[in-house]
C-alpha cells in the first residue's frame, strides 16, 4: 500500500508501521483517538454535574 511502510525486526516480524501523514493524516487521527479511548475505558468516571460545578467555580462556565 502506497504511503504505508512496515518496520520489521531481525526475524522479519512486523513491529511498527510508518504512515505518510500528508496522505493519511486524517485517518491516523481517528485511529489514534480510538487507541486513547480504549486505553481510558476503565478510568474513573466523574458525573457531569460535578464537572459543571468545577467549571462554574473556575469561571469557565456560567451557571
Amino acid at each position: 500500500m502506497e504511503g504505508i511502510q512496515f518496520v520489521t525486526n531481525e526475524k522479519g516480524k512486523k513491529v511498527a508501521v510508518q504512515i505518510d501523514l500528508s496522505r493519511y493524516g486524517e485517518m491516523w487521527e481517528d485511529f489514534y483517538d480510538q487507541l486513547v479511548a480504549e486505553e481510558r475505558k476503565n478510568d474513573k468516571r466523574i458525573p457531569l454535574s460535578d464537572v459543571r460545578k468545577r467549571l462554574v467555580k473556575a469561571g469557565k462556565l456560567r451557571d
